[in-house]
């Protein structure tokens, strides 16, 4: 399958994480949306973000290396890359963006936002079965 994802993850405490090339993060406790894509074996990338053992390579792997990072649901849908940066657009109306977090290969301001709740999202994505 391919497509576009978001990772909702729940940040149980504050925490200061170096997340590569972009350096030091503060994370507030609280809940994050992450927009990513795979335009092939889409359940494969999610699999590797679930995994807490693995290579630090992109952003998001730095975040959820940390212990009090937990992926809470997977949502996705069908859709190409272009689709990628107009979800990160409207998660960006709806919480508050982690300046240059997963978007070094795009303009948008980031891929990572602190959000309230999911349920916006719910009307244009599903939840990936098995994931959540």
């Amino acid at each position: 399958m391919k497509g576009i994802y978001v990772l909702i993850i729940r940040v149980s405490k504050d925490i200061n994480v170096n997340v590569g090339a972009l350096g030091r993060k503060n994370f507030a406790k609280g809940l994050y949306a992450y927009v990513g894509s795979a335009q092939t074996n889409l359940e494969q990338r999610v699999k590797r973000h679930l995994r807490r053992e693995k290579r630090l390579f992109w952003h998001i792997d730095y975040l959820l290396a940390n212990e009090a990072a937990k992926i809470t649901q997977v949502l996705f849908k069908q859709a190409d890359k272009t689709w990628e940066c107009k979800t990160a657009t409207r998660i960006g109306e709806n919480g508050t963006p982690i300046a240059g977090f997963g978007c070094s290969d795009c303009r948008c301001r980031s891929h990572l936002f602190r959000i309230g709740d999911c349920k916006f999202l719910l009307g244009s994505m599903q939840p990936l079965s098995g994931f959540s």
